[in-house]
Protein backbone atom coordinates (compact mmCIF):
# COMPACT_ATOMS: atom_id res chain seq x y z
CA UNK A 1 0.00 0.00 0.00
CA UNK A 2 3.06 2.25 0.32
CA UNK A 3 2.88 2.55 -3.52
CA UNK A 4 -0.61 4.83 -2.86
CA UNK A 5 2.04 7.31 -0.14
CA UNK A 6 2.05 11.01 -1.95
CA UNK A 7 6.32 11.66 -1.98
CA UNK A 8 5.64 15.38 -1.53
CA UNK A 9 4.74 16.01 1.83
CA UNK A 10 2.13 19.14 1.01
CA UNK A 11 0.00 16.82 -0.03
CA UNK A 12 -0.85 15.38 3.56
CA UNK A 13 -0.99 18.86 5.38
CA UNK A 14 -4.91 18.38 5.11
CA UNK A 15 -5.10 14.51 5.67
CA UNK A 16 -6.71 13.36 9.07
CA UNK A 17 -5.50 10.76 11.39
CA UNK A 18 -7.66 7.89 9.16
CA UNK A 19 -6.39 8.59 6.25
CA UNK A 20 -2.57 8.79 7.74
CA UNK A 21 -3.18 5.49 10.55
CA UNK A 22 -3.89 2.08 7.36
CA UNK A 23 0.07 2.77 7.00
CA UNK A 24 1.16 2.51 10.55
CA UNK A 25 -1.23 -0.33 10.74
CA UNK A 26 0.67 -2.12 7.71
CA UNK A 27 4.03 -1.70 9.72
CA UNK A 28 2.90 -3.17 13.06
CA UNK A 29 1.22 -6.23 11.02
CA UNK A 30 4.38 -6.99 9.62
CA UNK A 31 7.27 -9.41 10.64
CA UNK A 32 10.24 -8.04 11.22
CA UNK A 33 13.35 -10.41 10.16
CA UNK A 34 16.75 -9.90 8.74
CA UNK A 35 15.98 -10.12 4.78
CA UNK A 36 12.67 -7.84 5.02
CA UNK A 37 14.07 -4.75 7.69
CA UNK A 38 15.48 -3.41 4.97
CA UNK A 39 12.20 -2.73 3.11
CA UNK A 40 10.23 -1.88 6.46
CA UNK A 41 12.45 0.76 7.64
CA UNK A 42 12.81 1.87 4.25
CA UNK A 43 8.57 2.65 4.04
CA UNK A 44 8.51 3.93 7.61
CA UNK A 45 11.30 6.24 6.81
CA UNK A 46 8.79 7.66 3.87
CA UNK A 47 6.11 7.69 6.48
CA UNK A 48 8.22 9.50 9.24
CA UNK A 49 9.20 12.34 6.86
CA UNK A 50 5.97 13.04 5.42
CA UNK A 51 4.43 13.88 8.70
CA UNK A 52 7.75 15.40 10.20
CA UNK A 53 7.92 18.01 7.24
CA UNK A 54 4.19 18.38 7.28
CA UNK A 55 4.97 18.93 11.14
CA UNK A 56 8.01 21.49 10.26
CA UNK A 57 5.84 23.28 7.32
CA UNK A 58 3.22 24.20 9.51
CA UNK A 59 5.24 25.29 12.43
CA UNK A 60 7.21 27.55 9.95
CA UNK A 61 4.18 28.97 8.65
CA UNK A 62 3.24 30.15 12.34
CA UNK A 63 6.99 31.68 12.54
CA UNK A 64 6.99 33.64 9.59
CA UNK A 65 3.36 35.94 10.45
CA UNK A 66 2.42 35.34 14.10
CA UNK A 67 -0.24 37.10 13.47
CA UNK A 68 -1.42 34.42 10.86
CA UNK A 69 -4.39 32.89 12.21
CA UNK A 70 -4.89 30.30 9.46
CA UNK A 71 -1.72 29.01 10.43
CA UNK A 72 -2.04 28.67 13.45
CA UNK A 73 -5.51 27.19 12.85
CA UNK A 74 -4.11 24.36 10.84
CA UNK A 75 -0.63 23.90 13.07
CA UNK A 76 -2.95 23.23 16.39
CA UNK A 77 -5.19 21.13 14.10
CA UNK A 78 -2.08 18.92 13.51
CA UNK A 79 -0.99 19.11 17.16
CA UNK A 80 -5.04 18.30 18.42
CA UNK A 81 -5.96 15.61 15.91
CA UNK A 82 -2.34 14.19 14.27
CA UNK A 83 0.37 14.05 16.74
CA UNK A 84 -0.66 12.42 19.90
CA UNK A 85 -2.33 8.96 17.42
CA UNK A 86 1.31 9.06 15.51
CA UNK A 87 3.32 9.40 18.41
CA UNK A 88 1.63 6.28 19.95
CA UNK A 89 1.64 4.45 16.55
CA UNK A 90 5.61 5.61 16.54
CA UNK A 91 6.13 4.15 19.99
CA UNK A 92 4.56 0.91 18.89
CA UNK A 93 7.07 0.98 15.83
CA UNK A 94 10.14 0.90 18.32
CA UNK A 95 9.03 -1.61 20.33
CA UNK A 96 8.28 -4.06 17.43
CA UNK A 97 11.80 -3.29 16.07
CA UNK A 98 13.25 -3.44 19.14
CA UNK A 99 11.31 -6.68 20.22
CA UNK A 100 12.35 -8.33 17.14
CA UNK A 101 16.42 -8.56 18.25
CA UNK A 102 17.25 -7.42 14.40
CA UNK A 103 19.58 -4.49 14.35
CA UNK A 104 20.51 -3.42 10.73
CA UNK A 105 23.98 -2.20 9.67
CA UNK A 106 24.59 1.37 10.81
CA UNK A 107 21.53 1.76 13.42
CA UNK A 108 23.62 0.48 16.79
CA UNK A 109 22.91 4.50 17.94
CA UNK A 110 19.26 4.85 16.49
CA UNK A 111 18.49 1.44 18.57
CA UNK A 112 19.59 3.30 21.57
CA UNK A 113 17.89 6.46 21.03
CA UNK A 114 14.96 4.00 20.25
CA UNK A 115 15.13 2.00 23.69
CA UNK A 116 15.44 5.41 25.62
CA UNK A 117 12.19 7.08 24.11
CA UNK A 118 10.32 3.68 24.31
CA UNK A 119 11.39 4.00 28.12
CA UNK A 120 9.67 7.46 28.34
CA UNK A 121 6.81 6.97 26.93
CA UNK A 122 3.76 7.75 28.15
CA UNK A 123 0.32 8.37 26.81
CA UNK A 124 -0.97 10.48 29.40
CA UNK A 125 2.02 12.84 28.35
CA UNK A 126 0.56 13.34 24.56
CA UNK A 127 -1.82 16.28 25.39
CA UNK A 128 0.60 17.79 27.74
CA UNK A 129 3.64 17.66 25.22
CA UNK A 130 0.77 19.24 22.25
CA UNK A 131 0.08 21.96 24.97
CA UNK A 132 3.85 22.75 25.38
CA UNK A 133 3.66 23.22 21.73
CA UNK A 134 0.83 25.72 21.56
CA UNK A 135 2.23 27.57 24.90
CA UNK A 136 5.49 28.34 22.47
CA UNK A 137 2.80 29.81 20.17
CA UNK A 138 2.13 32.08 22.48
CA UNK A 139 5.35 32.88 23.43
CA UNK A 140 6.39 33.91 20.41
CA UNK A 141 3.23 35.95 19.44
CA UNK A 142 3.88 38.11 22.75
CA UNK A 143 7.64 38.89 21.75
CA UNK A 144 6.72 39.29 17.79
CA UNK A 145 4.57 41.86 18.47
CA UNK A 146 6.61 43.79 20.79
CA UNK A 147 7.53 47.30 18.43
CA UNK A 148 8.81 50.75 19.30
CA UNK A 149 8.04 54.23 17.84
CA UNK A 150 11.25 55.37 16.60
CA UNK A 151 11.50 58.88 14.65
CA UNK A 152 7.80 58.72 13.66
CA UNK A 153 8.50 55.07 12.70
CA UNK A 154 7.25 51.66 13.53
CA UNK A 155 10.38 49.49 14.13
CA UNK A 156 10.51 46.02 16.17
CA UNK A 157 12.84 45.40 18.81
CA UNK A 158 15.36 43.81 16.36
CA UNK A 159 15.38 46.83 14.50
CA UNK A 160 16.48 48.80 17.09
CA UNK A 161 19.89 46.71 17.41
CA UNK A 162 21.85 48.92 14.97
CA UNK A 163 21.63 51.84 16.99
CA UNK A 164 23.11 50.48 19.86
CA UNK A 165 26.03 50.07 17.41
CA UNK A 166 26.18 54.20 17.16
CA UNK A 167 29.16 56.44 18.18
CA UNK A 168 26.44 58.28 19.71
CA UNK A 169 25.68 57.42 23.57
CA UNK A 170 23.12 59.30 23.99
CA UNK A 171 21.36 58.22 21.07
CA UNK A 172 22.42 54.39 21.87
CA UNK A 173 21.14 54.50 25.68
CA UNK A 174 17.59 56.17 24.22
CA UNK A 175 17.03 53.76 21.78
CA UNK A 176 18.35 50.57 24.42
CA UNK A 177 16.19 51.89 26.74
CA UNK A 178 12.72 53.17 24.89
CA UNK A 179 13.04 48.83 23.51
CA UNK A 180 13.89 47.40 27.05
CA UNK A 181 10.86 49.69 28.14
CA UNK A 182 8.34 47.77 25.47
CA UNK A 183 10.06 44.74 26.60
CA UNK A 184 9.19 45.32 30.42
CA UNK A 185 5.68 45.92 29.32
CA UNK A 186 4.92 42.20 29.05
CA UNK A 187 6.46 41.63 32.10
CA UNK A 188 3.23 40.08 34.00
CA UNK A 189 2.00 37.94 30.56
CA UNK A 190 5.34 36.51 30.24
CA UNK A 191 5.51 35.73 34.16
CA UNK A 192 1.94 34.16 33.94
CA UNK A 193 3.17 32.22 30.68
CA UNK A 194 6.47 30.35 32.47
CA UNK A 195 3.93 29.60 35.67
CA UNK A 196 1.80 27.74 32.69
CA UNK A 197 5.07 25.84 31.13
CA UNK A 198 6.29 24.95 34.74
CA UNK A 199 3.21 23.25 35.63
CA UNK A 200 3.37 21.08 32.39
CA UNK A 201 7.00 19.87 32.65
CA UNK A 202 6.16 19.54 36.30
CA UNK A 203 3.30 16.99 34.98
CA UNK A 204 5.38 15.70 32.02
CA UNK A 205 7.73 14.32 34.11
CA UNK A 206 5.40 13.40 37.02
CA UNK A 207 3.40 11.10 34.51
CA UNK A 208 6.60 8.98 33.19
CA UNK A 209 7.76 8.59 36.68
CA UNK A 210 10.79 10.47 37.00
CA UNK A 211 11.19 12.48 40.06
CA UNK A 212 11.97 15.68 38.40
CA UNK A 213 11.66 17.29 35.06
CA UNK A 214 15.53 17.58 34.78
CA UNK A 215 15.67 13.95 34.70
CA UNK A 216 13.11 13.55 32.15
CA UNK A 217 13.94 15.91 30.03
CA UNK A 218 17.73 14.48 30.00
CA UNK A 219 16.65 11.27 28.58
CA UNK A 220 14.08 13.17 25.95
CA UNK A 221 16.81 15.04 24.64
CA UNK A 222 18.79 11.59 24.24
CA UNK A 223 21.78 12.80 25.91
CA UNK A 224 24.11 10.21 26.99
CA UNK A 225 27.40 11.51 26.82
CA UNK A 226 27.81 13.68 30.20
CA UNK A 227 25.54 14.87 33.18
CA UNK A 228 24.22 17.81 35.00
CA UNK A 229 27.15 17.40 37.34
CA UNK A 230 29.01 17.90 34.01
CA UNK A 231 27.61 20.76 33.45
CA UNK A 232 28.06 21.98 36.87
CA UNK A 233 31.54 21.10 36.06
CA UNK A 234 31.46 23.19 32.84
CA UNK A 235 29.90 26.54 34.39
CA UNK A 236 32.90 26.16 37.37
CA UNK A 237 35.83 25.95 34.46
CA UNK A 238 34.56 28.62 32.65
CA UNK A 239 34.21 30.34 35.53
CA UNK A 240 37.92 29.63 35.77
CA UNK A 241 38.99 29.75 32.63
CA UNK A 242 37.17 32.04 30.26
CA UNK A 243 35.57 34.96 32.78
CA UNK A 244 38.95 36.52 33.36
CA UNK A 245 40.06 36.59 29.75
CA UNK A 246 35.84 38.12 28.76
CA UNK A 247 36.68 40.83 31.68
CA UNK A 248 40.23 41.38 30.31
CA UNK A 249 38.31 42.29 27.16
CA UNK A 250 35.62 44.82 28.48
CA UNK A 251 38.11 46.07 30.21
CA UNK A 252 39.81 47.25 27.21
CA UNK A 253 36.67 48.44 25.73
CA UNK A 254 35.83 50.31 28.83
CA UNK A 255 39.35 52.08 28.49
CA UNK A 256 38.48 52.57 24.91
CA UNK A 257 35.55 54.05 25.42
CA UNK A 258 37.14 56.62 28.14
CA UNK A 259 33.83 55.54 30.19
CA UNK A 260 33.86 54.97 34.31
CA UNK A 261 31.50 51.66 33.18
CA UNK A 262 30.28 50.13 31.13
CA UNK A 263 26.34 50.34 30.66
CA UNK A 264 24.33 47.82 28.52
CA UNK A 265 24.50 50.41 25.44
CA UNK A 266 28.18 50.02 25.37
CA UNK A 267 28.54 46.24 24.87
CA UNK A 268 27.74 46.84 20.78
CA UNK A 269 29.50 49.62 19.57
CA UNK A 270 33.17 49.82 17.85
CA UNK A 271 35.21 51.00 21.28
CA UNK A 272 37.13 52.97 18.65
CA UNK A 273 34.34 54.89 17.62
CA UNK A 274 34.86 53.91 13.75
CA UNK A 275 31.08 54.02 12.43
CA UNK A 276 29.22 50.38 12.69
CA UNK A 277 30.11 47.39 10.38
CA UNK A 278 26.92 48.33 7.58
CA UNK A 279 27.73 44.80 5.88
CA UNK A 280 24.55 44.90 3.71
CA UNK A 281 21.62 47.52 2.46
CA UNK A 282 19.35 44.95 1.21
CA UNK A 283 18.85 41.07 1.68
CA UNK A 284 19.64 40.69 -1.36
CA UNK A 285 23.09 41.39 -0.91
CA UNK A 286 23.87 39.54 1.96
CA UNK A 287 22.57 36.39 0.40
CA UNK A 288 24.64 37.02 -2.59
CA UNK A 289 27.94 37.88 -0.57
CA UNK A 290 26.90 34.82 1.46
CA UNK A 291 27.22 32.23 -1.20
CA UNK A 292 30.62 33.77 -2.63
CA UNK A 293 31.96 33.33 0.82
CA UNK A 294 30.82 29.89 0.80
CA UNK A 295 32.44 29.20 -2.74
CA UNK A 296 35.45 29.82 -0.91
CA UNK A 297 34.80 27.72 2.27
CA UNK A 298 33.88 24.86 -0.23
CA UNK A 299 32.06 24.49 -3.46
CA UNK A 300 30.06 21.51 -2.88
CA UNK A 301 28.67 23.14 0.41
CA UNK A 302 28.81 26.61 -1.40
CA UNK A 303 26.04 24.74 -4.31
CA UNK A 304 24.08 23.66 -1.09
CA UNK A 305 23.41 27.03 -0.45
CA UNK A 306 22.71 27.84 -3.93
CA UNK A 307 20.25 25.60 -3.78
CA UNK A 308 18.63 26.64 -1.40
CA UNK A 309 18.26 29.93 -2.76
CA UNK A 310 16.96 29.04 -5.52
CA UNK A 311 14.25 26.87 -4.11
CA UNK A 312 13.27 29.77 -2.28
CA UNK A 313 14.30 28.34 0.88
CA UNK A 314 15.44 31.37 2.85
CA UNK A 315 13.11 34.08 4.88
CA UNK A 316 15.76 36.25 6.13
CA UNK A 317 14.56 39.89 6.53
CA UNK A 318 12.78 41.16 10.27
CA UNK A 319 9.59 42.17 9.53
CA UNK A 320 6.27 42.99 12.27
CA UNK A 321 4.59 39.86 13.88
CA UNK A 322 7.74 37.66 13.00
CA UNK A 323 8.68 34.82 15.55
CA UNK A 324 12.07 36.07 17.00
CA UNK A 325 15.46 34.49 16.63
CA UNK A 326 17.18 32.58 13.77
CA UNK A 327 16.55 28.84 13.42
CA UNK A 328 17.21 25.90 10.51
CA UNK A 329 14.34 23.61 10.23
CA UNK A 330 14.79 20.57 7.74
CA UNK A 331 11.91 19.25 5.63
CA UNK A 332 12.51 15.25 5.96
CA UNK A 333 10.68 14.21 2.55
CA UNK A 334 12.04 17.07 0.28
CA UNK A 335 15.05 16.56 1.79
CA UNK A 336 16.15 20.13 2.12
CA UNK A 337 16.70 22.43 4.87
CA UNK A 338 15.14 25.81 5.43
CA UNK A 339 16.56 29.19 6.97
CA UNK A 340 14.57 31.47 9.26
CA UNK A 341 16.33 35.05 10.51
CA UNK A 342 15.37 38.97 11.88
CA UNK A 343 18.24 40.54 9.21
CA UNK A 344 18.35 44.06 9.90
CA UNK A 345 21.74 45.13 8.37
CA UNK A 346 24.13 44.30 11.00
CA UNK A 347 27.16 42.25 11.48
CA UNK A 348 25.26 39.76 14.25
CA UNK A 349 23.05 39.32 10.73
CA UNK A 350 25.79 37.76 9.27
CA UNK A 351 27.36 35.29 11.74
CA UNK A 352 23.80 33.98 11.87
CA UNK A 353 23.58 33.29 8.34
CA UNK A 354 26.75 31.78 8.22
CA UNK A 355 25.77 29.86 11.66
CA UNK A 356 21.99 28.67 10.31
CA UNK A 357 24.05 27.60 6.59
CA UNK A 358 26.21 24.97 8.82
CA UNK A 359 23.03 23.59 10.31
CA UNK A 360 21.87 23.70 6.49
CA UNK A 361 24.71 21.65 5.41
CA UNK A 362 24.25 19.51 7.58
CA UNK A 363 20.89 18.59 6.31
CA UNK A 364 22.22 18.13 3.11
CA UNK A 365 24.89 16.31 4.07
CA UNK A 366 23.26 13.58 6.19
CA UNK A 367 20.57 12.84 3.57
CA UNK A 368 22.39 9.80 1.91
CA UNK A 369 21.52 8.31 5.14
CA UNK A 370 18.77 5.57 3.97
CA UNK A 371 17.05 5.73 7.16
CA UNK A 372 15.09 8.56 9.09
CA UNK A 373 16.52 7.46 12.54
CA UNK A 374 19.80 7.86 11.16
CA UNK A 375 19.64 11.14 10.27
CA UNK A 376 18.76 11.95 13.56
CA UNK A 377 21.59 13.90 15.23
CA UNK A 378 22.14 15.72 19.06
CA UNK A 379 22.25 19.07 18.88
CA UNK A 380 25.70 19.01 20.78
CA UNK A 381 27.07 17.53 17.21
CA UNK A 382 24.25 19.76 15.48
CA UNK A 383 25.65 22.96 16.87
CA UNK A 384 29.19 22.31 15.96
CA UNK A 385 28.11 22.24 12.62
CA UNK A 386 27.08 25.49 12.74
CA UNK A 387 29.17 27.29 14.92
CA UNK A 388 32.35 25.59 13.03
CA UNK A 389 30.99 27.25 9.80
CA UNK A 390 30.87 30.35 11.77
CA UNK A 391 34.99 29.90 11.99
CA UNK A 392 35.25 28.35 9.02
CA UNK A 393 33.72 31.34 6.61
CA UNK A 394 35.77 34.05 8.48
CA UNK A 395 38.86 34.25 6.72
CA UNK A 396 36.54 35.09 3.59
CA UNK A 397 34.58 37.89 4.70
CA UNK A 398 36.92 40.82 2.71
CA UNK A 399 35.37 42.01 -0.46
CA UNK A 400 38.67 41.49 -2.07
CA UNK A 401 37.55 37.47 -1.47
CA UNK A 402 33.83 38.13 -2.35
CA UNK A 403 32.68 39.15 0.55
CA UNK A 404 31.01 41.90 2.67
CA UNK A 405 33.56 44.08 3.69
CA UNK A 406 36.62 46.33 3.34
CA UNK A 407 39.77 44.85 4.36
CA UNK A 408 40.39 46.45 7.49
CA UNK A 409 36.41 45.90 8.11
CA UNK A 410 36.82 42.49 7.50
CA UNK A 411 39.48 42.49 10.49
CA UNK A 412 37.20 44.42 12.35
CA UNK A 413 34.18 41.82 12.01
CA UNK A 414 36.28 38.77 12.79
CA UNK A 415 37.78 40.31 15.78
CA UNK A 416 34.33 41.29 16.96
CA UNK A 417 32.77 37.49 16.71
CA UNK A 418 36.52 36.22 18.56
CA UNK A 419 35.55 38.67 20.86
CA UNK A 420 32.11 37.54 21.21
CA UNK A 421 33.33 33.72 21.11
CA UNK A 422 35.08 34.55 24.41
CA UNK A 423 31.55 36.67 26.06
CA UNK A 424 29.05 33.78 25.19
CA UNK A 425 30.76 30.94 27.49
CA UNK A 426 30.31 33.07 30.71
CA UNK A 427 26.97 34.24 28.95
CA UNK A 428 25.79 30.53 28.04
CA UNK A 429 27.04 30.16 32.08
CA UNK A 430 24.56 32.29 33.13
CA UNK A 431 21.28 30.48 31.19
CA UNK A 432 22.29 26.75 31.63
CA UNK A 433 22.85 27.43 35.06
CA UNK A 434 20.05 29.74 36.00
CA UNK A 435 17.77 26.41 34.18
CA UNK A 436 19.08 23.52 36.53
CA UNK A 437 18.66 25.93 39.31
CA UNK A 438 14.78 26.15 38.08
CA UNK A 439 14.30 22.52 37.72
CA UNK A 440 16.05 21.60 40.63
CA UNK A 441 13.91 24.26 42.54
CA UNK A 442 10.59 23.59 40.84
CA UNK A 443 8.64 25.45 43.89
CA UNK A 444 10.72 28.41 44.36
CA UNK A 445 10.57 28.48 40.40
CA UNK A 446 7.44 29.05 39.98
CA UNK A 447 7.50 32.51 41.65
CA UNK A 448 8.95 34.91 39.17
CA UNK A 449 10.33 37.26 41.61
CA UNK A 450 12.68 34.21 42.95
CA UNK A 451 13.76 33.75 39.35
CA UNK A 452 14.52 37.50 39.25
CA UNK A 453 16.78 37.10 41.86
CA UNK A 454 18.97 33.94 41.15
CA UNK A 455 18.92 35.08 37.66
CA UNK A 456 20.56 38.52 38.70
CA UNK A 457 23.24 36.81 41.03
CA UNK A 458 23.95 34.40 38.21
CA UNK A 459 24.79 37.34 36.29
CA UNK A 460 27.30 39.28 39.23
CA UNK A 461 29.06 35.57 38.97
CA UNK A 462 29.85 35.45 35.66
CA UNK A 463 29.32 38.88 33.46
CA UNK A 464 30.21 41.35 36.37
CA UNK A 465 31.41 44.11 33.84
CA UNK A 466 28.51 45.43 33.26
CA UNK A 467 26.90 48.49 35.77
CA UNK A 468 23.33 47.86 36.03
CA UNK A 469 22.68 51.03 37.75
CA UNK A 470 19.25 52.14 38.14
CA UNK A 471 18.49 49.54 35.48
CA UNK A 472 17.64 46.53 38.10
CA UNK A 473 14.26 45.42 36.70
CA UNK A 474 15.52 45.34 33.38
CA UNK A 475 18.80 43.19 34.60
CA UNK A 476 16.84 40.80 36.66
CA UNK A 477 14.17 40.07 33.67
CA UNK A 478 16.72 39.10 31.20
CA UNK A 479 15.69 36.00 31.62
CA UNK A 480 12.34 36.80 30.10
CA UNK A 481 14.20 37.16 26.88
CA UNK A 482 16.20 34.73 26.34
CA UNK A 483 13.68 32.14 24.44
CA UNK A 484 15.78 28.84 24.68
CA UNK A 485 14.82 29.22 28.70
CA UNK A 486 10.89 29.38 27.73
CA UNK A 487 10.40 27.23 24.43
CA UNK A 488 13.22 24.94 25.01
CA UNK A 489 14.23 24.30 28.00
CA UNK A 490 17.92 23.08 29.03
CA UNK A 491 18.64 23.47 25.67
CA UNK A 492 21.78 25.97 25.35
CA UNK A 493 24.91 24.32 27.07
CA UNK A 494 24.81 22.89 23.59
CA UNK A 495 26.16 26.12 22.11
CA UNK A 496 29.49 25.97 24.96
CA UNK A 497 29.94 22.61 23.91
CA UNK A 498 29.88 23.02 20.20
CA UNK A 499 31.81 26.00 20.90
CA UNK A 500 35.01 24.52 21.52
CA UNK A 501 34.49 21.95 19.13
CA UNK A 502 34.19 24.44 16.43
CA UNK A 503 37.41 26.29 17.67
CA UNK A 504 39.47 22.66 17.36
CA UNK A 505 38.09 22.18 13.90
CA UNK A 506 38.86 26.11 13.00
CA UNK A 507 42.44 25.48 14.12
CA UNK A 508 42.85 22.93 11.83
CA UNK A 509 41.78 24.59 9.13
CA UNK A 510 44.60 27.42 10.28
CA UNK A 511 46.81 24.68 9.30
CA UNK A 512 45.01 23.42 6.67
CA UNK A 513 42.07 23.93 5.59
CA UNK A 514 41.00 21.79 2.72
CA UNK A 515 41.98 19.22 5.50
CA UNK A 516 39.66 20.17 8.12
CA UNK A 517 36.41 21.14 5.88
CA UNK A 518 37.27 17.25 4.19
CA UNK A 519 36.89 16.08 7.86
CA UNK A 520 34.00 18.54 8.61
CA UNK A 521 32.10 17.49 6.08
CA UNK A 522 32.64 13.51 6.50
CA UNK A 523 31.69 14.20 10.14
CA UNK A 524 28.25 15.77 9.06
CA UNK A 525 28.25 12.81 6.69
CA UNK A 526 27.74 10.21 9.36
CA UNK A 527 24.31 12.11 11.02
CA UNK A 528 23.44 10.06 14.47
CA UNK A 529 25.17 6.71 13.10
CA UNK A 530 27.90 6.94 15.64
CA UNK A 531 28.26 8.46 19.34
CA UNK A 532 28.75 11.61 20.02
CA UNK A 533 32.97 10.99 20.96
CA UNK A 534 33.15 9.81 17.39
CA UNK A 535 31.47 12.33 15.69
CA UNK A 536 33.80 15.03 17.53
CA UNK A 537 36.76 12.78 16.98
CA UNK A 538 35.77 12.70 13.03
CA UNK A 539 35.25 16.08 12.53
CA UNK A 540 39.02 16.91 14.29
CA UNK A 541 38.04 17.84 17.36
CA UNK A 542 38.30 16.16 21.21
CA UNK A 543 34.35 16.15 22.76
CA UNK A 544 36.31 17.17 26.14
CA UNK A 545 35.21 20.69 28.52
CA UNK A 546 37.68 20.92 31.25
CA UNK A 547 39.60 23.33 32.38
CA UNK A 548 42.54 22.27 29.92
CA UNK A 549 40.16 22.17 26.70
CA UNK A 550 39.57 25.83 27.87
CA UNK A 551 42.12 27.37 28.15
CA UNK A 552 43.53 26.13 25.27
CA UNK A 553 40.48 27.70 22.79
CA UNK A 554 41.18 30.87 25.14
CA UNK A 555 44.97 30.98 24.35
CA UNK A 556 43.90 30.76 20.65
CA UNK A 557 41.85 33.16 20.30
CA UNK A 558 43.51 35.35 22.18
CA UNK A 559 46.36 35.09 20.31
CA UNK A 560 44.20 35.44 16.74
CA UNK A 561 42.37 38.87 18.23
CA UNK A 562 45.94 40.15 19.16
CA UNK A 563 47.62 39.28 15.63
CA UNK A 564 44.60 41.02 13.62
CA UNK A 565 44.28 44.01 15.74
CA UNK A 566 48.13 44.31 14.87
CA UNK A 567 47.83 43.90 11.52
CA UNK A 568 44.73 46.33 11.47
CA UNK A 569 47.05 49.31 12.46
CA UNK A 570 48.92 48.88 9.75
CA UNK A 571 46.41 49.31 7.47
Amino acid sequence: MFDALPSDATSLSNWTWKEIEPYYADLLKRPIYDDNVGQWLSDWTRLSELLEETFSRLHVATTVNTADKEAEERYHRLLDEIYPPSEEAEQRLKIKLLESVTEPPGFEIPLLKMRTEAEIFCGENLPLLVEEHKLTNRYDKIVGAQTVEWEGEERTIAQMRPLYQEADRSLREHAWRLAAGRQIEDREVINDLWGEFLNVRRDLAGNAGFADYRSFRWKQMLRFGYTPEDCRRFHEAIERSVVPAANRICEKRRKLLGLETLRPWDMDVDPLSRPPLAPFAEVAELVEKASAIFHNVDPILAGHFDTMVNEGLLDLENRKNKAPGGYCTEFAAAKRPFIFMNAVGVHDDVQTLLHESGHAFHTFERSPLPYFQQRQVGMEFAEVASMAMELLASSYLSEQKGGLYSKEDAARAVTQHLEWCILFWPFMAVVDAFQHWVYENPADALNPSNCDERWSSLWERFLPWIDWTGLEQEKITGWHRKLHIHVGPFYYVEYGLAQLGATQIWNNALKDQKAAVGAYRKALSLGGTVGLPELYSAAGANFSFDDETLDSAVSLIQHTIDTMNRETEKL
